[in-house]
């Protein structure tokens, strides 16, 4: 029973009765800190919240790591583990292999958020395709073959985003290309998108539309569970259509552009089936 239960780093043992209510915390992957004096923007969840009474959905909102994996940056006194449960604690950790700093998807996730995050702020606010309840969120991004797979949402798109493998060969690729990419569940057309020096070191990475625009999603969680459906949609087997169909892509609007509607088609057998399998 007590190896299958969630620890916390420290002496909480993933006891959330030992975590004082104005216990800040700090994500162990990407040192991401949750202050309950502040709440999460991200995650909708509003001031003054604990961390302690955090929704069990909830998740690192920056490399979407578990709330399991956060430590105790600072927190009001709260009674001491007893003896035993310490020198386990302590034991355990001196066999995990701590990561100090983020891993490559994880890397790539907040370089995404960054310049998005950037392009909203100064270019997109206040447009008219531009959903203002959502903001930037790279989510699930994890490797596959080599490359780093994820979603982007942001508050007027949400892509499928896949970040070629090292040493992929981009010669005579330009933005806007168009290419097929094979996955579990089928092959997809995505489009090239190469960022310029002004919008930071962002390397080259190809872009599949999901949603554009963004009308469907009143709240962010809304958003982010149906981006965690179509990545794992992406990679499922058992969504694969028929040998030699392939999904299209909806283009994504630019600023002063009318927002097309998005493939019906691409959104049902990604989010929809997959939702589906995963609830059920």
């Amino acid at each position: 029973m007590s190896s299958l239960t969630p620890r916390f780093e420290g002496s909480y043992l993933g006891d959330t009765a030992r975590l004082a209510d104005d216990a800040v915390m700090e994500c162990k992957i990407c040192w991401s800190v949750y202050d309950p004096a502040e709440g999460c923007e991200v995650w909708q969840v509003p001031p003054h919240t604990p961390f302690s009474s955090l929704p069990d959905y909830w998740r690192c909102p920056t490399c979407d790591g578990a709330k399991e994996q956060f430590m105790v940056v600072s927190a009001s006194p709260v009674p001491p583990a007893p003896a035993g449960e310490v020198a386990a604690s302590n034991a355990a950790l001196t066999q995990e292999d701590p990561k100090h700093t983020p891993d490559p998807a994880s890397g790539f996730a907040r370089a995404l958020e960054d310049v998005f995050a950037d392009i909203y702020a100064s270019k997109m606010r206040g447009l008219p395709f531009v959903n203002e309840a959502l903001n930037v969120k790279a989510i699930g991004f994890c490797s596959f073959e080599g490359q780093l797979v994820g979603a982007l949402v942001t508050p007027w798109f949400m892509n499928l985003i896949v970040r070629p493998a090292a040493g992929a060969d981009w010669s005579g690729v330009v933005s806007g290309h168009k290419k097929l990419l094979e996955f579990p569940s089928g092959a997809y057309e995505f489009t090239a998108a190469l960022r310029d020096g002004g919008d930071g070191a962002l390397p080259g990475y190809w872009a599949c539309s999901l949603f554009s625009p963004m009308f469907n999603f009143t709240t962010m969680l809304q958003a982010v569970d149906t981006a965690q459906a179509a990545v794992r949609g992406l990679l499922d087997p058992a969504l694969h259509p028929q040998p030699g169909t392939a999904q299209t892509a909806a283009p994504v609007p630019q600023a002063g552009q009318p927002a097309e509607t998005p493939d019906m088609g691409r959104r049902s057998l990604l989010v929809g089936q997959s939702a589906k399998r995963a609830g059920g």
